[in-house]
C-alpha cells in the first residue's frame, strides 16, 4: 500500500468523523497515540510496538487529511536525502545535524 493509498482508506474509514470533531482536538488524540507508542517501545512486544506504530500512523494520516495535506507529497521533503546537507545518510555535524524531528 502507498501512502496515498493509506492516507484515502484513513480518510474512507474516518474522515467525516475526525473532520467534525477538528484539527486541534483530532491533533490531541494523535499525541496520545504518540504517548502510547512511547509506553510500548519502554516494555512492549512485538506485537503491541506494531500495533501502537499502525495507529501512530493512522492518527497522523487523518490529521495530516484535516489539514489539507497531502502525505505522500510532503515526503518529497526527504527525497534527494537530508533537506539541510542533502547526504545519503546525513552528514551533518552534531548536535547541529539535522534529524527529522528538528524538522
Amino acid at each position: 500500500m502507498t501512502i496515498n493509498e493509506f492516507q484515502s482508506l484513513i480518510e474512507d474509514i474516518y474522515y467525516n468523523k475526525d473532520s467534525m470533531r477538528g484539527l486541534p482536538s483530532t491533533f490531541m488524540w494523535f499525541i496520545e497515540e504518540v504517548g502510547e507508542l512511547a509506553q510500548a517501545l519502554r516494555g512492549g512486544n512485538r506485537d503491541e510496538l506494531a500495533e501502537e506504530f499502525a495507529d501512530v500512523l493512522a492518527w497522523l494520516a487523518t490529521t495530516a487529511s484535516i489539514a489539507g495535506v497531502n502525505l505522500e507529497q510532503a515526503t518529497q521533503k526527504y527525497a534527494s536525502g537530508c533537506p539541510k546537507c542533502g547526504q545519503i545518510p546525513c552528514n551533518c555535524p552534531e548536535p547541529a545535524g539535522c534529524s527529522p524531528r528538528q524538522g
